[in-house]
């Protein structure tokens, strides 16, 4: 009896909307911090401003030339890479959710790695020998969200069997994953070698060279499913708890497990889209916002998502100041932060 009254109380804290004080400081101070990241990595570069400076040219002040470096270069990217970053956050949170495996991650299960294959392919075949597309480069980012919604389809179509569950998910993922870098390397060989360092720099993930008309579109693409996802909240935190418990409360499991995949696949198609494959956001942001708000989803997407906005952002200052005059991708920093703590998490999880 006891038993059932702690099961009884599990379940209702994981399906409370409710934030309690210490998620509610958690997440206000992150808060704080993105928001003194964003102005900090806005006036830093080869002409830094400060701080104040930075606040007047965004309401308007500064001179000609504040404005133009601020508006025109620096803020468009660092909306890309903190935008980039939570949606990246929030899929992963949710895949770690519906497939209760603390390994999971778009980049683990293979549908970064085929919006990467989409864009090598689209560059491979509609370059001519004139060093140049034969058709706009302004389709690159629908290839790459086309890719990857293939190959969680397909992950999905291959892992069914009466259902769905989530270790099968996440051994056809891999493999997937695997056959998907092989691909990419074949077509980075069969192409033209002047595309394979734009594919390259592509596949590692960078926010260089973004554009107000990317913000445009990532910003209420990212906004419409991550909303999508907090309202599922309750969905999530129910599947988590194991597939017996989901159907004993009138979940229907594999739909809603199906529909929260296709959700995570479009904030992944929509990042990689405009910012290539930054990798391992998905798989620590979600880890760190569980240490400190625990595993109720409530509290744990917003949390991931402000950690990965913050984990792109810094990966991106890094990248374009600390090197100059060289510009390094910001996908470098995030996988070699990832990769540590994957092989972390490796050793923690060997006994599970």
């Amino acid at each position: 009896m006891n038993n059932q009254y702690k099961s009884f109380r599990t379940l209702k804290g994981k399906i409370s909307f409710l934030l309690d004080k210490k998620a509610t400081f958690v997440l206000i101070s992150f808060l704080v911090i993105t928001g003194v990241v964003f102005i900090f990595s806005t006036g830093l570069g080869d002409m830094r401003l400060s701080p104040l400076t930075v606040l007047s040219v965004l309401f308007g002040g500064g001179n000609d030339l504040e404005q133009l470096v601020v508006q025109s270069f620096r803020l468009p990217r660092i909306i890309v890479a903190l935008i980039v970053g939570m949606a990246l956050a929030v899929a992963g949170g949710i895949l770690q959710g519906i497939i209760r495996n603390p390994l999971a991650s778009p980049d683990i299960l293979g549908i970064t790695g085929g919006a990467s294959v989409a864009v090598v392919s689209f560059l491979t075949l509609f370059s001519d020998t004139n060093n140049s597309l034969t058709v706009s480069i302004k389709w690159l980012p629908l290839a790459a969200f086309i890719g990857a919604v293939v190959i969680a389809l397909l992950v999905y179509i291959l892992a069914w069997k009466n259902g769905v569950s989530p270790i099968r998910i996440v051994l056809i993922g891999i493999g997937v994953s695997a056959l998907m870098q092989a691909l990419t390397t074949l077509m980075m060989i069969m192409g033209p070698i002047y595309r394979a360092s734009q594919a390259n720099i592509w596949i590692t993930g960078t926010v260089y060279g973004s554009s107000w008309s990317n913000v445009a579109i990532l910003v209420p693409w990212t906004i419409i499913f991550v909303t999508i996802a907090f309202f599922m909240v309750k969905n999530i935190n129910i599947l988590e708890l194991g597939d017996d418990i989901a159907i004993g409360v009138g979940g229907r499991i594999q739909r809603q497990r199906f529909f929260l995949l296709l959700i995570s696949t479009a904030l992944v198609g929509g990042s990689v889209a405009f910012a290539g494959g930054i990798g391992f956001v998905g798989l620590m942001a979600p880890h760190m916002a569980r240490r400190l708000v625990g595993s109720s989803f409530g509290a744990l997407l917003p949390v991931s998502a402000l950690i990965g906005g913050i984990l792109v952002m810094l990966a991106d200052l890094i990248g374009r100041t600390m090197f100059s005059p060289l510009e390094i991708p910001a996908g470098v920093f995030t996988a070699g932060i990832g990769a540590p703590y994957f092989i972390y998490l490796l050793f923690k999880t060997r006994n599970a």
